[in-house]
Protein backbone atom coordinates (compact mmCIF):
# COMPACT_ATOMS: atom_id res chain seq x y z
CA UNK A 1 0.00 0.00 0.00
CA UNK A 2 1.19 3.15 -0.66
CA UNK A 3 2.30 5.42 1.90
CA UNK A 4 -0.48 8.41 0.94
CA UNK A 5 -2.74 6.21 1.03
CA UNK A 6 -1.70 4.06 4.43
CA UNK A 7 -1.60 8.24 5.46
CA UNK A 8 -5.22 8.42 4.41
CA UNK A 9 -6.34 5.44 6.00
CA UNK A 10 -5.09 6.28 9.48
CA UNK A 11 -6.87 10.01 9.50
CA UNK A 12 -9.80 8.68 8.43
CA UNK A 13 -10.29 6.20 11.05
CA UNK A 14 -8.67 8.60 13.90
CA UNK A 15 -11.31 11.44 12.68
CA UNK A 16 -13.86 8.53 12.84
CA UNK A 17 -12.96 8.16 16.39
CA UNK A 18 -13.05 11.73 17.57
CA UNK A 19 -16.70 11.75 15.76
CA UNK A 20 -17.99 8.53 17.46
CA UNK A 21 -16.26 10.02 21.05
CA UNK A 22 -18.02 13.53 20.75
CA UNK A 23 -21.56 11.09 19.93
CA UNK A 24 -21.07 9.52 23.07
CA UNK A 25 -21.42 11.00 26.04
CA UNK A 26 -20.03 7.84 28.14
CA UNK A 27 -16.94 7.89 25.52
CA UNK A 28 -16.45 11.12 25.82
CA UNK A 29 -16.56 11.24 29.79
CA UNK A 30 -13.16 12.40 31.41
CA UNK A 31 -11.26 9.71 32.22
CA UNK A 32 -10.36 10.57 35.70
CA UNK A 33 -14.16 10.95 36.44
CA UNK A 34 -15.58 7.19 37.97
CA UNK A 35 -19.25 6.49 36.66
CA UNK A 36 -22.00 6.64 38.98
CA UNK A 37 -22.32 3.90 41.48
CA UNK A 38 -25.03 1.64 40.81
CA UNK A 39 -28.12 1.41 43.13
CA UNK A 40 -26.41 4.51 45.02
CA UNK A 41 -29.84 6.92 44.92
CA UNK A 42 -32.00 7.31 47.63
CA UNK A 43 -34.73 5.49 46.11
CA UNK A 44 -32.59 1.98 46.75
CA UNK A 45 -31.89 2.70 50.96
CA UNK A 46 -35.66 3.35 51.15
CA UNK A 47 -36.05 -0.25 52.88
CA UNK A 48 -32.43 -0.26 55.12
CA UNK A 49 -34.45 0.18 58.53
CA UNK A 50 -35.03 -3.91 57.85
CA UNK A 51 -31.22 -4.95 57.66
CA UNK A 52 -30.03 -6.25 60.51
CA UNK A 53 -29.90 -9.49 62.51
CA UNK A 54 -33.14 -9.80 64.17
CA UNK A 55 -35.32 -12.07 66.18
CA UNK A 56 -38.94 -12.07 65.18
CA UNK A 57 -41.97 -12.45 67.87
CA UNK A 58 -45.81 -12.57 67.70
CA UNK A 59 -48.02 -9.59 69.03
CA UNK A 60 -48.24 -12.31 72.22
CA UNK A 61 -44.70 -12.59 72.59
CA UNK A 62 -43.79 -15.92 71.15
CA UNK A 63 -40.83 -16.31 69.30
CA UNK A 64 -41.84 -17.01 65.84
CA UNK A 65 -38.40 -16.93 64.60
CA UNK A 66 -35.23 -15.23 63.77
CA UNK A 67 -34.35 -13.73 60.51
CA UNK A 68 -31.27 -12.05 58.90
CA UNK A 69 -31.63 -9.27 56.18
CA UNK A 70 -28.70 -8.55 54.74
CA UNK A 71 -27.10 -6.07 51.88
CA UNK A 72 -25.57 -7.81 48.84
CA UNK A 73 -24.70 -7.32 45.41
CA UNK A 74 -22.87 -3.77 45.68
CA UNK A 75 -25.66 -2.44 47.63
CA UNK A 76 -28.46 -3.08 45.20
CA UNK A 77 -30.26 -6.03 46.77
CA UNK A 78 -31.56 -6.85 50.44
CA UNK A 79 -31.33 -10.33 51.28
CA UNK A 80 -33.22 -11.62 53.60
CA UNK A 81 -32.74 -15.27 55.67
CA UNK A 82 -35.44 -16.37 57.79
CA UNK A 83 -35.84 -19.69 59.98
CA UNK A 84 -38.86 -20.33 62.70
CA UNK A 85 -38.24 -21.10 66.01
CA UNK A 86 -39.05 -24.60 65.63
CA UNK A 87 -36.46 -25.19 62.70
CA UNK A 88 -39.51 -26.36 60.47
CA UNK A 89 -39.67 -23.40 58.17
CA UNK A 90 -37.03 -21.73 56.27
CA UNK A 91 -37.01 -18.90 53.72
CA UNK A 92 -35.49 -16.63 51.49
CA UNK A 93 -36.28 -13.24 49.98
CA UNK A 94 -34.50 -11.07 47.53
CA UNK A 95 -35.30 -7.30 47.42
CA UNK A 96 -34.20 -4.94 44.92
CA UNK A 97 -35.45 -1.11 43.93
CA UNK A 98 -36.13 -1.88 40.27
CA UNK A 99 -35.66 0.35 37.27
CA UNK A 100 -39.57 0.42 36.83
CA UNK A 101 -39.13 2.53 40.14
CA UNK A 102 -40.65 -0.02 41.88
CA UNK A 103 -39.42 -2.75 44.83
CA UNK A 104 -39.50 -5.85 44.27
CA UNK A 105 -39.54 -9.10 46.87
CA UNK A 106 -39.16 -12.45 45.83
CA UNK A 107 -39.66 -14.99 48.21
CA UNK A 108 -39.05 -18.88 48.09
CA UNK A 109 -39.60 -21.26 50.72
CA UNK A 110 -39.02 -25.08 51.94
CA UNK A 111 -42.99 -25.45 51.56
CA UNK A 112 -42.77 -24.66 48.07
CA UNK A 113 -44.26 -21.13 48.43
CA UNK A 114 -43.55 -18.05 45.88
CA UNK A 115 -44.60 -15.11 46.31
CA UNK A 116 -43.38 -12.41 43.86
CA UNK A 117 -44.73 -8.61 45.90
CA UNK A 118 -44.27 -5.31 44.01
CA UNK A 119 -44.15 -2.29 45.69
CA UNK A 120 -42.75 1.08 47.51
CA UNK A 121 -42.62 3.33 50.35
CA UNK A 122 -45.99 4.72 51.50
CA UNK A 123 -46.27 7.20 54.18
CA UNK A 124 -42.90 5.92 55.98
CA UNK A 125 -44.19 2.08 55.36
CA UNK A 126 -43.13 -0.72 52.89
CA UNK A 127 -46.03 -1.79 51.24
CA UNK A 128 -45.62 -4.64 48.73
CA UNK A 129 -48.62 -7.00 47.24
CA UNK A 130 -49.36 -9.85 44.83
CA UNK A 131 -52.60 -10.99 43.38
CA UNK A 132 -52.68 -14.78 43.55
CA UNK A 133 -55.40 -16.90 42.88
CA UNK A 134 -56.88 -18.55 46.43
CA UNK A 135 -57.24 -22.28 46.75
CA UNK A 136 -61.17 -22.27 46.54
CA UNK A 137 -60.47 -20.25 42.93
CA UNK A 138 -61.16 -16.65 44.05
CA UNK A 139 -58.62 -13.76 43.57
CA UNK A 140 -56.73 -13.12 46.43
CA UNK A 141 -54.55 -10.25 47.13
CA UNK A 142 -51.50 -10.54 49.58
CA UNK A 143 -49.92 -7.20 51.03
CA UNK A 144 -46.83 -7.31 53.10
CA UNK A 145 -46.05 -4.05 55.02
CA UNK A 146 -42.71 -3.42 57.17
CA UNK A 147 -43.25 -0.06 59.25
CA UNK A 148 -40.33 0.91 61.21
CA UNK A 149 -41.22 1.68 65.01
CA UNK A 150 -40.33 4.58 67.50
CA UNK A 151 -38.31 1.52 69.29
CA UNK A 152 -35.75 0.83 66.00
CA UNK A 153 -38.04 -2.33 66.14
CA UNK A 154 -39.70 -3.41 62.76
CA UNK A 155 -43.54 -4.34 62.35
CA UNK A 156 -43.92 -6.83 59.27
CA UNK A 157 -47.66 -7.49 58.63
CA UNK A 158 -49.13 -9.33 56.17
CA UNK A 159 -52.56 -9.86 55.41
CA UNK A 160 -55.04 -11.43 52.31
CA UNK A 161 -58.29 -10.13 50.87
CA UNK A 162 -61.04 -11.91 48.68
CA UNK A 163 -63.26 -9.43 48.67
CA UNK A 164 -61.50 -6.55 46.96
CA UNK A 165 -60.08 -4.66 49.81
CA UNK A 166 -63.70 -5.11 51.94
CA UNK A 167 -62.35 -7.57 54.65
CA UNK A 168 -58.48 -8.41 55.55
CA UNK A 169 -57.60 -11.84 56.98
CA UNK A 170 -53.79 -11.57 58.89
CA UNK A 171 -51.49 -14.27 57.75
CA UNK A 172 -48.65 -13.40 60.18
CA UNK A 173 -47.93 -10.25 62.47
CA UNK A 174 -44.11 -10.13 63.13
CA UNK A 175 -42.23 -7.63 65.40
CA UNK A 176 -38.62 -7.47 64.68
CA UNK A 177 -36.32 -6.98 67.62
CA UNK A 178 -32.30 -6.76 67.35
CA UNK A 179 -30.36 -9.58 68.93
Amino acid sequence: MPMTTLVRCVATHLALGSLLALASPAWAQDATTPPPKPCSGPEHRQFDFWVGDWEVTQPDGTVAGTNRVEIILGGCVLQENWESANGKSVGHSFNLYARDGKWHQTWVDNSGLLLELVGGLEDGRMVMSQERTAPQGQKALHEISWTRLETGQVKQHWRVTTDEGQTWKDVFVGIYTRR
